[in-house]
């Protein structure tokens, strides 16, 4: 093409009006189109279609959803597995145990968090669905009943609990405090802490019991919507995961009679059993777990313990 350019330049005519303006610019824009062609004729030489990097493979990514229990420490996990393996990309969202559970139920998550076991009947519909969950153990848990750090109220009952949350009980006089209405906090329905809560506390784990929450009680879209309502209302109750308190809020000892003991919650009383409202903590799959979503399942139970203490929760013995 060097040669092509040149000969076709010689070949304009050369005469007398060399130092013409109108010679000059069309020889000119001649010299720039032969350059242009030149360049593009080189760049197509020398590509090579085989020489071509492939695109990196795409990220694995994990869908993994439910409790709000769970969240923070669901976020902890994913954030340190995916800096040791960054082939995976794990998305952690929170809304509830009920959330995560119907998403694995219509098959739109990989992996369900949840502070609570499956009902049966969600195990039905999910079987009638053709997915068949598998149940993981993570970490275990203390719910804390917690005060404003005023209150004078240093211990409860199950009985006494019961009462308050059921509204037969409603100031903080009748168990020992002083003279004021008492204000029912509690996490939505939705929540496997909710649920666990109601079932093993309310109705004190009597599966015959009908108890509900009394109708006053304020229902808290989240674990911090407790937090910080409790540190800012002197006659509030309320009740939450281990790694949610704070020192704003005030820790109450709780026993399962009048006799005692009454047990503060806290990884010693969770692993020797003698705190009464301490569960396990759950993950769920769609059958039984494969590829990266095994992989990192046995990293969470193996060396993704070290982070459960930090957390808050309590890691698995």
């Amino acid at each position: 093409m060097p040669v092509l350019g040149l000969t076709l330049m010689n070949c304009l005519p050369i005469t007398e009006d060399l130092c013409s303006n109108d010679c000059f610019y069309r020889r000119l824009l001649v010299a720039g189109l032969f350059l242009l062609i030149l360049t593009l004729g080189l760049a197509a030489c020398g590509s090579d279609p085989q020489d071509s990097t492939p695109d990196a493979p795409t990220a694995e990514t994990i869908e993994n959803k439910g409790s709000d229990t769970l969240v923070n420490l669901a976020l902890a996990w994913a954030e340190e597995y995916m800096d040791l393996h960054p082939e995976v990309r794990i998305s952690v969202t929170g809304g509830g145990s009920g959330t995560g559970i119907a998403a694995l139920i219509n098959g739109t998550v990989d992996v369900a968090n949840a502070s609570r076991r499956m009902k049966p009947e969600e195990v039905e519909a999910a079987e009638a669905n053709g997915v068949s969950p598998v149940e993981f153990v993570v970490a275990r848990d203390a719910i804390a009943v917690v005060v404003h750090p005023s209150n004078p109220v240093d211990t409860l009952t199950f009985q006494q609990i019961s009462d308050i949350y059921t509204g037969k009980i409603t100031n903080w006089r009748e168990v020992g405090g002083d003279d004021r209405p008492i204000v029912l906090l509690s996490r939505e329905s939705n929540s496997g802490t909710y649920v666990y809560f109601l079932e093993n506390v309310v109705r004190m784990g009597n599966e015959e019991s009908d108890l509900l929450f009394s109708p006053g009680t304020l229902l808290m879209p989240s674990s911090e919507g407790i937090t910080a309502e409790v540190s800012q209302n002197p006659n509030a109750i309320g009740y939450d995961g281990l790694g949610y308190v704070t020192p704003e809020q005030k820790v109450v000892a709780v026993a399962r009679t009048a006799k005692g003991p009454f047990v503060m919650p806290s990884v010693e009383t969770v692993n020797n059993d003698s705190y009464p409202i301490s569960r396990p903590l759950f993950v769920y799959t769609a059958g039984e777990p494969t590829g990266q979503i095994l992989a990192y399942l046995e990293w969470v139970r193996g060396e993704g313990q070290a982070l459960v203490p930090e957390i808050g929760f309590v890691p698995l013995q």
